[in-house]
């Protein structure tokens, strides 16, 4: 060093910073790199994205090479310092104090803070190009990185700690997935982001959730009068009907009202041959995941399921439909019997039917209807007052005042619900 003018000292010096400065950059761009997006560039081919995924699946060597070649740039640029005081100021400890100073200053501003912050506001720009000099010093490094990465695995042995080494493929969780959906809304219309976020939850939701009730079930008594059977089916406005024997938990067919006009041209409806043209009904268990019993639906070629508990005692039916609204929203063609659920009032308030679906209820109304545990307005309500209320009874329920208006045979019939709007006028 003594050959070394001064200006080639400072020159030296500068390097030692930039390099320092890159080092920092490159640790924090490939620790803030989005592997989602990585992944999809590897996919498509991208060179860079390809070495930058193979650096992240051996974390401990690219990290051991990036601290090893960061910690020897600040040793050496502190070295060098050292010499440029001495060369100006002399063996003065005060110099070499504020010398030592000077260059701790630097180095965490320009060498650690400055790239660093740079790095992890754009991770993608910085990373990709850093691989192609990081993979060669991962090679230059690596005796050294082999020594010292055995000891801190040594250590980390002894404290029973594990650590995962491949950083290039992280498993996403379904919160992860929806709230990078919900990051989304600057570029996607808010509807699909809707449709989006109903999707992921669809695993969590079941059948239970979205199923029409056994008391709301549509469905056909094989043994009735033949006029009341030919009268039902004209009338009917579902193109698959439940058909049972004696009681309606006897399900025995599905009939599809596409098969029926030829045996109403009769003029005495044939029950033996309306038994004929029924389609096997399918079961489904209580508390399947939509998005599985959507995969059933398809791979069966079917439409509707009847959903039983493990007695096998019926709950309920689902059908395609009710999967489909819950992704894509409410369906605009509906049949008579599926209105009228609600109504409201010129006072503000909605008079409800008991039977209604909370969720049902929540998304049409926008109302915040708790769904924990009944899947029924009725339900809710005597799960929360722990009995059966008499006509005339309020209650408040999550902030929303409940009139009992008409109850009937040990269940809430009507209710007037005040949404919360008007609690605030």
């Amino acid at each position: 060093m003594d050959d070394l003018s001064l200006n080639a000292l400072f020159g030296i010096l500068l390097l030692l910073l930039i390099f320092g400065a890159w080092f920092s950059a490159a640790e924090t761009s490939m620790m803030a790199i989005n592997r989602h997006r990585l992944n999809h560039l590897i996919r498509k081919g991208n060179r860079s994205a390809k070495l930058t995924g193979r650096l992240l699946s051996q974390i401990d060597k690219l990290l051991g090479s990036i601290l090893f070649g960061n910690t020897l740039l600040n040793v050496a640029a502190a070295a060098v310092t050292n010499i440029v005081i001495l060369r100006l100021f002399g063996a003065s400890e005060l110099a070499l104090l504020t010398g030592t100073l000077l260059i701790t200053f630097v180095l965490l501003v320009f060498s650690e803070i400055m790239p660093k912050i740079i790095a992890a506001s754009y991770p993608e720009r910085v990373a990709l190009p850093s691989s192609y000099l990081l993979a060669p010093l991962i090679t230059l490094f690596h005796p050294v990185v082999v020594v010292a990465g055995g000891m801190v695995k040594g250590f980390l042995h002894l404290l029973r700690i594990k650590v995962q080494t491949d950083q290039s493929k992280q498993k996403m969780t379904l919160e992860e997935l929806r709230g990078m959906v919900l990051d989304a809304e600057h570029f996607m219309p808010r509807k699909h982001q809707r449709m989006l976020l109903n999707l992921v939850d669809l695993e969590r939701i079941t059948v239970n959730d979205v199923m029409v009730t056994r008391n709301q079930i549509e469905a056909l008594d094989i043994n009735a009068r033949h006029d009341a059977l030919r009268q039902q089916i004209i009338t009917c406005h579902h193109t698959l009907l439940p058909v049972f024997a004696d009681t309606p938990s006897n399900i025995i067919g599905i009939l599809h009202i596409k098969r029926v006009p030829a045996l109403m041209q009769e003029t005495v409806l044939d029950v033996e041959q309306l038994r004929e043209v029924l389609s096997e009904p399918y079961f489904i268990p209580s508390g399947t995941p939509l998005l599985q019993q959507l995969q059933q639906f398809q791979q069966r070629h079917t439409r509707l399921g009847l959903v039983v508990d493990e007695y096998g005692e019926l709950l309920g039916l689902v059908t395609l439909e009710n999967i489909l609204e819950e992704i894509v929203g409410e369906f605009t063609t509906q049949s008579p019997a599926q209105t009228g659920k609600f109504m409201r009032q010129e006072d503000g308030s909605i008079l409800l039917e008991g039977g209604n679906s909370l969720r049902e209820l929540n998304r049409k109304l926008g109302l915040h209807l708790p769904l924990d545990s009944a899947k029924t307005l009725n339900g809710l309500i005597l799960e929360h007052l722990e009995d059966i209320p008499e006509t005339g009874t309020s209650l408040k329920i999550a902030g929303y005042p409940i009139e009992i208006i008409q109850t009937q045979d040990r269940i809430v019939k009507v209710v007037r619900l005040f949404p919360q709007q008007m609690q605030k006028q």
